[in-house]
């Protein structure tokens, strides 16, 4: 507690710089090429294109570079320090993640605090004691492989569990046995986007796999992918090939097992989209299944969302949004399962279905009732039966059910609420938490509104908004407005232990549903796709022009923020209204819309955001691309960009070329880094490099929106 108040003090004195006083800073001097595309008859510059090469040495050298800039302005920034301390006391304490059951035991992981990576665990029972599974910080203590999956096999004797080198969405899949943690010679590679799926007698599991990648691993563009069934105990070159599409190339395909053994689930889908053709395979006794079992059809059109729960005998019960934009559950049976023959189970209702999932004698709904969570229970034919309770206002965060039980594990988070672990009993309908998590930050003193704004076309809009309960409106407060707004993902209000540390700062912070995502069902993810994605960009300047006006801040004090698709939507934004904002933090994000479907999973997006190789969808691309429309000379705001040497989903140039390209245009003395962190990838970075991370946007949002002090306890 000294070294926090006198870490507070010390920042108090200290006068840090201003954007307003800042000078430019000593950017790399970075080569411009004459390099150009011909994208349809016009032709288009890339000057950086030679920082797609991310195995080269020159852009080695510029990284190591831009990394100097950037961290030698953060050491500069006074109020840095607190954040520091303060971001790993709010990190430091015991979390627990929501249990799952397989095997009659319960399996769950966590964190003591600041450990790099979440340990699991399982117990007997509830009260049994615990016993440690796997700890993914004895695998890599430095953090450098990330834990990237854990299956247990139904039969209680192994455990598949995934690693992934820097968090990158390449795994590798290795078996231990579970009572004695020791591990087999099984080794999987080439893996992505996929999981574990055992049959019933424990004997192995369908996983989907890649050909091996030729040169650049993280940059490297994936097709022919096929399912493929191991059995424990051997080679990987003796896996049997159970499915694969040479029609459909580029295309994802996934499967996955009925709780009771009895079914292969074949899913097959063109890109990053919630629209699928579904298959099946019947694989007979699930103690001696047919693993090469024929795969059936059962929708091979593609144009709906069809999600099964899992079956009921020899039908399975599904989530589709076909003829119902907002999703229904579908009875489908397997001896007939064309979709004229599908039953309604539970219709449409007004609000949309976020998630279901099947216990002994009831499906579990989870509705999103204006982004808030409600979940109602039904019979397995559809009858109503109540609802469960949740513990306040917030989001459902993990649901954990089985076929052979009718109590279930829940999890519940709201922007104040940590993710709190429940068990709920049947007999009695009362959850119970299960080791519930501690926190330093007093909520009581902050408050979420939920706010509705007009956007550009007159789309009602809402956005949650968090602050202190005395919160002045003078339009002087420091905001930060975040967003996503693509691929159907709902921002419901979560916990965030950086956010907390930047409302005690005297921050607010302002989350808005856009368009592009699923709060409000298929309709509205469609509204802010393809052709329509400016709808996104419209919606989200409409949140900032909606928080000025109503006096929470003003320009000058409004930071926007956004990952991935975020990221895009940040650079798209800040280029379209660069006077609306003090700051920007595109992180990871998706930043050169003509070239992103050559790289990595990036032609899993075509569906979302189209193709520049397509003629009817380069001009709404080129249009709002971020890279491609910074323009010289005008002033943006100070802006932070992050990304990581292992991110192969959305590939590190991107960045580079934004950082590069903002780096030269900008018009004033706004600064305009780049944070490349090494160890980390997409979404993956170990606790220790997370706090580091959290402190340093937090610094540079607050300088950069004139916060000269850390707040004294």
């Amino acid at each position: 507690m000294f070294r926090r108040i006198l870490l507070a003090l010390v920042a108090a004195l200290l006068v840090v710089q201003t954007a307003a006083e800042a000078q430019r800073l000593p950017y790399p001097a970075t080569r411009k090429t004459e390099v150009a595309h011909e994208f349809n008859g016009t032709r288009v510059p890339d000057p950086y294109r030679w920082l797609e090469d991310l195995d080269g040495t020159e852009t080695a050298t510029w990284v190591k570079a831009e990394n100097a800039v950037t961290f030698g302005y953060l050491e500069t920034i006074g109020i840095r320090p607190w954040l520091q301390t303060r971001l790993t006391e709010l990190w430091n304490s015991p979390r627990t993640s929501v249990p799952f059951v397989e095997a009659g035991r319960l399996f769950y992981n966590k964190n003591s605090g600041l450990q790099r990576q979440s340990v699991w665990f399982t117990r007997a029972t509830l009260s049994a004691a615990e016993r440690m599974v796997i700890d993914p910080n004895e695998i890599s203590p430095d953090g450098s492989q990330a834990l990237a999956g854990f299956y247990p096999s139904p039969d209680g004797r192994y455990l598949a569990h995934a690693l992934a080198e820097g968090g990158s969405d390449w795994q590798t899949f290795y078996i231990r046995e579970l009572e004695t943690g020791r591990q087999l010679a099984d080794t999987l590679k080439w893996t992505k986007f996929t999981g574990a799926s055992w049959t019933r007698d424990g004997r192995g599991f369908f996983y989907s796999r890649y050909p091996e990648p030729a040169g650049e691993k993280i940059a490297a563009d994936l097709t022919d992918s096929k399912i493929y069934y191991h059995v424990v105990g051997t080679p990987q070159a003796a896996d049997q090939a159970v499915y694969q599409r040479t029609d459909l190339p580029g295309w994802f395909l996934g499967g996955s097992v009925t709780e009771d053994g009895r079914y292969l689930v074949v899913y097959v889908s063109e890109g990053a989209t919630v629209k699928n053709r579904l298959y099946y395979a019947d694989l007979g006794d699930p103690l001696r299944p047919t693993v090469a079992a024929p795969i059936r059809p059962i929708e091979e059109g593609g144009a709906w969302e069809i999600a099964p729960l899992g079956n009921v005998g020899g039908a399975l019960i599904a989530r589709t949004d076909r003829d119902a934009p907002k999703r229904k559950l579908v009875r489908i049976d397997l001896a007939d399962p064309s979709p004229a023959k599908w039953g309604t189970v539970v219709p449409e209702g007004p609000h949309v279905m976020e998630f279901a999932a099947l216990t002994r004698s009831r499906i579990v709904v989870q509705y999103l009732e204006d982004v808030k969570a409600a979940v109602r229970f039904f019979s397995l034919d559809g009858r109503p039966m109540g609802s469960l309770d949740l513990p306040g206002i917030g989001t459902l965060a993990g649901l954990a059910t089985r076929q052979d039980s009718d109590d279930l594990f829940f999890g519940f988070a709201s922007a104040l609420i940590p993710n709190t672990a429940y068990r709920w009993e049947a007999a009695t309908g009362q959850s119970t938490p299960f080791e519930p998590p501690q926190s330093t930050f007093d909520a009581s003193r902050y408050e979420t509104r939920q706010v509705f704004y007009p956007s550009r076309d007159g789309t009602r809009i809402p956005m949650f908004v968090t602050a202190r309960k005395d919160l002045t409106l003078d339009g002087n407060n420091p905001t930060m407005l975040y967003a996503y707004g693509g691929f159907s993902i709902s921002e419901t209000p979560v916990y965030r232990r950086d956010v907390l540390a930047w409302l005690e700062l005297g921050g607010i912070y302002a989350v808005a549903n856009l368009r592009g995502g699923a709060e409000y069902g298929e309709a509205w993810h469609e509204a802010g796709m393809l052709e329509k994605k400016q709808n996104v960009f419209d919606d989200f300047i409409a949140a900032a022009e909606y928080l000025i006006r109503e006096k929470y801040t003003s320009p000058p004090r409004l930071a926007i923020n956004g990952g991935s698709n975020g990221g895009l939507l940040v650079g798209a934004v800040m280029a379209q209204r660069p006077e609306l904002f003090g700051v920007a933090v595109p992180e990871v994000g998706v930043m050169d819309m003509l070239r992103y479907h050559k790289f990595s999973a990036g032609r899993y997006w075509v569906t979302e955001y189209g193709s520049a190789d397509n003629p009817a969808q380069f001009p709404f691309l080129i249009k709002y691309s971020p890279l491609h429309n910074l323009k010289p000379g005008v002033c943006y705001p100070a802006t932070l960009v992050t990304t990581a040497d292992h991110d192969d989903r959305v590939v590190p140039s991107h960045s580079f070329k934004f950082a590069a390209t903002l780096q030269a245009a900008q018009g004033c003395d706004r600064p305009t880094i780049i944070r490349i962190e090494t160890l980390g990838s997409h979404g993956y970075v170990p606790t220790d490099k997370r706090i580091q991370a959290a402190a340093d946007k937090w610094a540079f949002v607050a300088v950069n929106l004139g916060m000269r002090t850390a707040p004294v306890p």
